[in-house]
């Protein structure tokens, strides 16, 4: 009895030590607030928003009101205020959201109905729900395991090859399905495989480099497509809104397709080289590997259903830029998966209910993006991306465009260690890089570009991303085994990222 209520009073000392250390993470995060708010602004800030122009009017880029430099103080407080409190988790990434919306409203940085409408009015809230109940009804229908158990099959009981599979699976799968799902999806069947190995948690090489496969497959594949990771069409989103520039989905394809494949096989190369499997095959055959998948059923009607929806989806994505001058009218990013998903509640088509589905849908991160949204399109319209992003990166337009596209990217992915959202990290870098590029004359689509499709490759670090914590909860590989890999991954990643961009980019013409 004592033993029980000593384990509760230390259970609850923990709790409250834990609410504390909490509490002092807001207090630091208000200090900084007040602190930054207390300040004049400073010449640098006040000459970047008196000296940027736009092109096209030939008027000063922001309104009248911006150039005191206190509605671009007050956002560069509060944008400390969420950095604190988005690195230090002290309260729920969203929440946090909200205060930013409050705060901007109260500092009298824009109305509040505008800085609403910036975030929940955008159609990208829609493109994001869509993808993820699109996700919801793969996992829910069987399809996923099907297509995971079909591709091993491929793979045979080789490990190395294995360790491939899972790879090009997880890249595959995430190019449409949220990689959170795609690395919830393969984990189960990659511990299945260890435990009739009988491979034991951190003590196997096999099962270290298969598990951090299963996070990096799917990594790797989100920034294939817009579809891939909820920080694709937030990237596009701020081009168009502060750039001018409008991204079809094929446009992002054509950059992040490529860069995904040749990271396929530098990431194969770095698990065998850290990790070489201790043995070169499993105990089940490559003949019995196939006799299970010819064992499962057959397709059934959701699954057809899946699949019939999935595949006109991604058609009409890639086919919207034909489809436009067809009908003499743009198709934004959000409307072909909002018509295809209709198609799933018909009378007569799928038995899986909408309740059921809006259970698997990260409404949190729904939320967490639309104010995301309106806190970096304030950050953009007040002139603090802007000078923030010439402060602390303009060195880097002296340089070539190879070195600009490696040094941004490599950057990006560093500062993955320190934000464990990639939404957050869209948010806080994407207006910086923008207005770097106009601020220097750097080429603006091909570096925001860039810095878009790597803030969701977190190779480094577990608690970077839910898609990593998947499969490290299954024991095989430690924090220290990821860094050491991940941290080479990360500046081949870097190189194939600028690479791609200089190659498709003249091809394109883009640059």
């Amino acid at each position: 009895m004592n033993q029980k209520s000593d384990r509760m009073n230390q259970k609850t000392d923990r709790s409250h030590t834990g609410i504390t250390k909490k509490w002092i993470f807001v207090g630091i995060a208000l200090l900084c607030f007040f602190v930054i708010l207390s300040l004049s602004p400073p010449a640098t800030l006040l000459r970047t928003i008196s000296q940027s122009i736009n092109p096209a009017t030939g008027k000063a880029t922001y309104p009248e009101i911006m150039h005191s430099g206190k509605p671009a103080l007050a956002t560069l407080a509060v944008l400390v205020f969420c950095l604190v409190l988005w690195v230090t988790e002290a309260i729920p990434f969203h929440i946090t959201g909200f205060l930013s919306l409050a705060f901007l409203t109260f500092l009298q940085v824009g109305s509040y109905a505008d800085i609403i409408r910036t975030g929940f009015g955008n159609e990208i809230v829609v493109f994001f729900i869509g993808v993820l109940a699109l996700t919801a009804f793969i996992s829910r229908s069987g399809l996923g395991k099907r297509i995971s158990a079909f591709i091993l099959s491929i793979t045979g009981n080789d490990t190395r090859l294995i360790i491939l599979g899972f790879l090009i699976t997880g890249t595959i799968l995430s190019m449409w399905i949220t990689d959170m799902a795609v690395a919830a999806m393969l984990m189960p069947l990659a511990k299945a495989i260890l435990e009739e190995e009988g491979c034991k948690p951190k003590e196997s090489n096999f099962g270290r480099a298969l598990m951090i496969a299963v996070a990096w497959g799917a990594l790797i594949g989100g920034i294939g497509t817009p579809a891939g990771t909820g920080a694709n069409p937030i990237a596009m989103q701020f081009l168009a809104s502060m750039a001018g520039i409008r991204l079809t989905f094929t446009d992002w394809m054509w950059f992040g397709v490529p860069s995904a494949i040749l990271m396929v096989l530098p990431a194969w190369w770095v698990l065998l080289f850290f990790f070489p499997p201790e043995m070169n095959h499993l105990k089940i055959s490559r003949e019995d590997l196939k006799r299970e998948l010819s064992r499962m059923p057959p397709m059934n009607r959701e699954e057809r259903i899946t699949i019939v929806v999935f595949l006109l989806t991604v058609s009409l994505w890639i086919l919207s830029p034909l489809l436009e001058g067809m009908i003499r009218m743009p198709i934004p990013i959000s409307l072909p998966i909002l018509i295809t998903l209709c198609f799933f509640f018909l009378p007569g088509s799928s038995e899986i209910k909408w309740r059921e589905i809006e259970k698997e849908i990260d409404w949190a991160g729904i939320l967490l993006i639309v104010s995301g949204l309106s806190l970096g399109t304030y950050l953009y319209r007040t002139g603090a991306a802007e000078w923030l992003a010439v402060t602390l990166l303009g060195g880097i337009s002296r340089l070539n465009l190879f070195l600009q596209l490696f040094l941004v990217t490599l950057g990006v992915c560093l500062l993955k260690v320190v934000f464990s959202s990639n939404t957050v990290t869209a948010t806080i870098l994407i207006p910086l890089i923008i207005g770097l590029g106009k601020a220097t004359g750097t080429n603006v689509t091909a570096i925001t570009l860039a810095a878009g499709l790597t803030t969701s490759l977190a190779f480094i670090l577990v608690t970077t991303t839910p898609t990593n914590v998947i499969p490290f909860n299954a024991g095989y590989f430690s924090i220290k085994d990821m860094a050491k890999a991940g941290l080479v991954i990360t500046v081949f990643a870097s190189l194939t990222i600028a690479v791609v961009f200089l190659v498709v980019g003249k091809v394109r013409g883009i640059l």
